[in-house]
């Protein structure tokens, strides 16, 4: 049981660890260069090292020195012949984008995690990529495929054109990285934009990639060439928590240092400003990931609508989103959540039972909409972190908000944000 810190001003400049989609990424696309990469800062939380771990199993040096973390790729193809067994833990970014690589490689994978990561679907990944000729099975159950998957050596990988069901930036990802060893080229296609991260990236390591609207188009490649050093900024997702607070606390004001602005990535921006968010990005820096200063202010929020066209961007952000929309007048709706059903809880309803502890009304309507009714007196509660970081951290911050309250278990925030509990203790 952690008691949370109750919290009444902050006027502060504050830095937080490195962009984990990022961080996962640059371990993988730096490993198929046969060049030295320096990726810094590295993040180093429970999800990006096991990211870490899988390509050193499959014989890529790596080396972390401080907060940088240097790699030494092997090229497109891994060596040895022998079978491998793989580890993603709780990851599911680990399992997913990996697979897409894995596919085209010469030895067959067993590819296994933790008990949390073996309820989470993956038959989003193996049905497109069994259509590009993978080889890739896993554990039938009900409607869908479960870890631990089996991959096995492919005859030939085929390029050419698959639309996915779900706008998934992980699902895209895994396709993108099949497709660097595709005989044509790749197209894939969305029902709203992802998150970008593989396709920026993969640009930086000189691949063809061409992203126009809902559709990407990713070209074979016989080699990736590496920048030699890359630079991951802040993580959007984890400031958010601390955007929200700042944005609730009464006579507040913070600053966070170089956070990741890519606009695929910050929907929560624009839905906090249309909440009344007083919010001032500062000091812009054009890189291959855009990144500024991000300046909140204590405001009166007020609720907003949220379509489900906006939800890629904006996923990982919906539980401190609702914790915004407590304390803002009137009635949020969220559409479009169904993916929250498969994050590492049922996000849908972690977040309700999260609300609700603290006497905040929220509603289910159509098939995957949520209300949420702000402006009531919230009381302390003792919280369910259900086993998931970003529940957590959501509870942290709605019960440094409310005071005298406590949460099951904190330690589900390594996966993401090991220093987000010393931050908070930290601040005034």
């Amino acid at each position: 049981m952690h008691k949370i810190k109750q919290l009444k001003r902050i006027r502060k400049t504050i830095s937080i660890p490195p962009d984990k989609s990022i961080s996962h990424r640059a371990v993988i696309i730096s490993a198929l260069c046969r060049d030295k990469t320096v990726i810094k800062p590295f993040l180093r939380s429970e999800d990006t090292l096991a990211t870490l771990e899988c390509i050193k199993k499959l014989g890529v040096k790596a080396k972390l020195k401080g907060d940088s973390l240097i790699i030494q790729g092997r090229g497109m193809h891994f060596p040895g012949k022998r079978k491998v067994t793989l580890n993603a833990g709780e990851s599911g970014t680990t399992m997913r984008i990996l697979s897409g690589l894995l596919c085209a490689q010469k030895f067959p994978v067993e590819f296994k995690g933790k008990p949390s990561l073996n309820k989470r679907p993956m038959k989003r990944i193996i049905v497109p990529l069994s259509k590009m000729g993978a080889r890739i099975s896993g554990r039938a159950k009900r409607a869908d495929i479960y870890p631990p998957l089996s991959i096995k050596p492919a005859d030939k990988i085929r390029g050419g054109t698959f639309k996915l069901a779900v706008a998934s930036a992980q699902v895209k990802s895994a396709l993108m990285l099949a497709g660097l060893y595709a005989d044509r080229p790749t197209v894939i296609k969305e029902p709203h934009p992802s998150r970008d991260h593989t396709e920026r990236m993969l640009q930086v390591f000189k691949v063809k990639v061409a992203a126009m609207e809902k559709n990407v188009v990713c070209c074979p490649a016989s080699e990736l060439v590496s920048p030699e050093k890359l630079f991951v900024p802040a993580d959007f997702s984890s400031a958010s928590f601390l955007m929200v607070l700042g944005l609730i606390l009464k006579n507040s004001r913070l600053l966070i240092k170089d956070v990741n602005i890519n606009p695929s990535r910050c929907g929560l921006l624009k839905v906090l400003r249309r909440m009344g968010a007083k919010i001032k990005v500062k000091k812009l820096k054009k890189a291959y990931e855009p990144y500024a200063d991000i300046e909140v202010e204590s405001s009166e929020l007020k609720a907003a609508r949220v379509t489900a066209q906006e939800i890629p961007s904006l996923i990982d952000e919906i539980p401190i989103l609702g914790v915004a929309a407590a304390f803002a007048r009137g009635k949020t709706r969220i559409s479009g959540l169904r993916e929250l059903r498969v994050k590492e809880s049922d996000r849908i309803k972690s977040l309700r039972v999260l609300l609700g502890a603290a006497g905040v009304e929220s509603k289910i309507y159509g098939k995957d909409g949520l209300s949420i009714t702000g402006g009531a007196k919230l009381r302390a509660a003792s919280f369910n972190s259900f086993g998931d970081h970003r529940t957590a951290m959501s509870a942290v911050i709605l019960g440094s908000l409310i005071g005298g309250c406590v949460v099951d278990s904190v330690r589900c925030i390594r996966k993401s944000f090991p220093q987000f509990i010393s931050l908070i203790n930290q601040l005034p």
